[in-house]
């Protein structure tokens, strides 16, 4: 089929990328030409494992434009995949799908289905439906359909290609048939449901997963006090089916474009109509404290950070991204840049985007001993995988003062015994 994609962001370019590896026709539709000009070489704008290979691969079904004219105009299927990034009270802004929706009326010339890929409060497809139908053409039938994505960033890719279910919010057969067809390759259940259930589902999911991850954050803030270890608690709930073991590891909270976004959102929505939904607000609430757990924990240690040197491991909001949005090290490292601190930083892919912001505050390095060196303390921020590989001797052997706060709880504890390194995580004992 012939496909069109508007925006070329995490959503957008992997579902150009992922349809055209099953066989579509896809022009991927951006305004920023310094963003074209590098996808059309080749090159992908973000980190994301496979994009690029399969970008390589599929070149020959793949255009990258900013002709929007042209991609939309003989378009057999349209999706939406534009950024609807959070408000200042926390609702979405709606403003990129409406100028999206709104050239696409303006451009077609055959009949269509319009998809919203992007994640919109309940009821945006009805409203994007209205738009289209007062200014499309005349004799052009233009349906409106809902497919919420289910990517995680780090795995979105695989989690495209391999979806745990496709959702398809239709109101009528021919976009119900449609969308079956993009579909019919992909080896996954497909759901079909009315648009605001689709819509829901989405929103639904997400928030339910940064429910477990608030609420298991918060049992392992209480086995701190208490003096249990999380580790055995989950696996402990973890064995139960109703329960499952996934979205149960302690930490400092989430991050990313979704969960932070997706549940203000959810809870503006659910207040626009005078009711309060108690659960994702306090959901919101942990999260954000609990991201300024490593500045309170590092404070046992020192009253405050004038003239110590912070070694900081990880930078994103998780491994296998280099996203920064949301992420945890964005809370922690300006207190300790106001304070004084002198920050020696490590990020395999995230170095970059820090640099944006932090061009020459921050000593960026390129080992994670050279991080550690001489270092008076360290916060370990993404549990990357070359950080889970080193032990407790390279802290020993290059710190000043080994003393690690864990936000990601990289080690077992009983690891750091007997080696001279403080080491402090999240719900588990403290090794002295």
């Amino acid at each position: 089929m012939k496909i069109a994609v508007a925006g070329t962001g995490y959503v957008g370019l992997v579902t150009g990328v992922c349809l055209a590896e099953h066989g579509h026709q896809v022009s991927c539709v951006d305004v920023d030409e310094g963003k074209i000009q590098m996808m059309s070489q080749g090159v992908s704008p973000i980190y994301e494992e496979g994009l690029a290979e399969l970008m390589a691969k599929n070149k020959a079904r793949l255009t990258f434009t900013t002709d929007h004219e042209r991609a939309y105009r003989d378009a057999e299927v349209i999706f939406i995949g534009v950024g609807t990034p959070e408000k200042r009270d926390g609702s979405a802004n709606l403003t990129y799908v409406y100028e999206a929706a709104g050239q696409i009326a303006r451009t077609v010339e055959r009949d269509c289905v319009v998809v919203v890929k992007s994640t919109v409060p309940i009821g945006t497809n009805d409203r994007v439906e209205k738009l289209i139908r007062r200014e499309q053409k005349e004799g052009v039938r233009i349906a409106v359909a809902s497919n919420p994505e289910f990517l995680a960033q780090g795995t979105a890719v695989r989690d495209t290609l391999h979806a745990s279910r496709i959702v398809i919010g239709a109101e009528d057969e021919f976009a119900k048939d449609v969308m079956l067809r993009v579909y019919e390759d992909f080896d996954a259940p497909r759901l079909v449901m009315d648009r605001k259930s689709a819509e829901m589902v989405k929103y639904a999911s997400n928030d339910f997963l940064a429910l477990k991850i608030s609420y298991i954050n918060e049992i392992a803030n209480l086995c701190e006090l208490v003096g249990a270890d999380i580790e055995d608690v989950t696996a402990g709930m973890g064995l139960d089916a109703r329960i499952g073991d996934r979205f149960l590891k302690a930490g400092i909270g989430y991050g990313g474009s979704c969960f932070p976004k997706d549940t203000k959102a959810l809870h503006w929505l659910a207040n626009s109509y005078d009711y309060e939904m108690k659960t994702v607000k306090a959901a919101i609430e942990v999260n954000e404290s609990q991201k300024l757990k490593m500045v309170k924990k590092a404070r046992k240690y020192y009253e405050d950070f004038a003239g110590l040197t912070v070694a900081a491991l990880g930078l994103t909001f998780k491994p296998g991204t280099d996203d920064l949005r949301e992420a945890p090290s964005l809370v922690n490292l300006p207190i300790l840049l106001e304070e004084g601190a002198r920050i020696q930083a490590w990020d395999p892919i995230g170095e970059r985007n820090y640099k944006k912001l932090y061009p020459e505050e921050i000593c960026y390095c390129k080992t994670i001993g050279e991080a550690l060196k001489g270092a008076d303390i360290c916060l370990i921020f993404t549990e990357w995988r070359e950080i889970q590989e080193i032990g407790p001797e390279l802290f020993a052997k290059q710190m000043k003062k080994p003393i690690i706060i864990d936000g990601r709880n990289c080690y077992p504890p009983e690891s750091f015994k007997g080696s001279g390194v403080i080491y402090e995580s999240v719900g588990r004992e403290i090794v002295r």
